[in-house]
């Protein structure tokens, strides 16, 4: 396709995720006033502006750029003020790029000044991916790093949801058991070590499976606290179960369920305080999402 020629309806993509925000000329207005003098310029009619607030860009769970990919027969080219405003990651950038091709339509960076019509285009197009993602994936390693060194060295409670079976008291600060709903969640344990399956014990309490692998997959009811990778005891809690246990039951979550191979963690201890994975019994794939980190799962 000749760009100039056969490009007339263009869908204007932006975002910016909580960390870009604080960075100059990033702004969902500094994009989209730029972008809007583009098409100007150009000539190019604007068949939709498809705008994510607060969304990363390393996976395509984005409200508007799903449905910017929906609409594909309204424009002739998706249009970006720059290409990391798209995608953070080289799989999912080469796998809109395919789709694209498919349908004949074309990819504009404003300022990479790229054309994605020719091979050399696409090429360039592709170093530059790798480096977007490069950056980010250093990015998610320092929130990372930093996460870790606040957990060990912090000694305060760092927040996170309250679990079930507990309410916080927030002028102690420490959580308050609900002896019933705990006795639940341990009963939830002894079945599935007792040979029950998720959805026998969701019959058999009224919990949806769902709400069943999170009461398994919670190191909370062990007295533990975790982030990032890291396991610390819970003062003044007294544990639903024993860390044997809650190791016990991710060993048979590993062999029920190949998914669980790679995440389930083993606990040993680290100190009188605090536990770590034994990476000699699991490896783990480390993933940060900013929105669950600060989650007990």
């Amino acid at each position: 396709m000749d760009e100039k020629e056969e490009i007339k309806k263009v869908a204007i993509c932006t975002r910016v995720s909580t960390e870009d925000q604080a960075k100059e000329g990033y702004s969902l207005e500094s994009q989209l006033d730029r972008l809007r003098a583009y098409c100007t310029a150009r000539a190019w009619e604007i068949a939709g502006e498809y705008i994510d607030a607060g969304y990363s860009g390393r996976n395509t769970r984005r409200p508007m750029y799903n449905k910017m990919m929906e609409e594909i027969s309204r424009w002739d080219g998706i249009l970006v003020i720059k290409m990391d405003r798209i995608h953070r990651n080289r799989i999912n950038f080469i796998t809109m790029m395919q789709n694209l091709r498919k349908k004949d339509k074309q990819f504009i960076s404003m300022n990479e000044s790229l054309d994605t019509s020719t091979a050399m285009g696409r090429f360039v197009m592709g170093i530059i991916q790798d480096i977007a993602q490069l950056e980010s994936e250093q990015i998610g390693e320092r929130v990372s790093f930093g996460l870790l060194q606040k957990v060990k060295e912090s000694k305060e409670f760092m927040g996170h949801r309250t679990p079930f079976g507990y309410s916080w008291d927030a002028k102690k600060q420490r959580f308050i058991p609900k002896p019933e709903e705990l006795d639940l969640v341990k009963s939830v344990f002894q079945m599935y070590l007792d040979g029950f399956t998720m959805r026998q014990i969701g019959s058999k309490t009224g919990k949806a499976n769902t709400t069943v692998k999170y009461f398994l997959h919670n190191c909370f009811y062990a007295g533990l606290e975790r982030w990032c990778n890291h396991f610390r005891k819970i003062p003044n809690l007294e544990p639903v179960i024993s860390v044997d246990t809650f190791n016990q039951v991710q060993q048979l979550l590993r062999d029920r369920c190949l998914s669980h191979r790679k995440y389930e963690p083993m606990l040993v201890k680290d100190d009188v305080d605090s536990f770590k994975i034994d990476s000699q019994k699991v490896k783990l794939i480390p993933v940060i999402n900013r929105a669950k980190h600060n989650y007990n799962f």
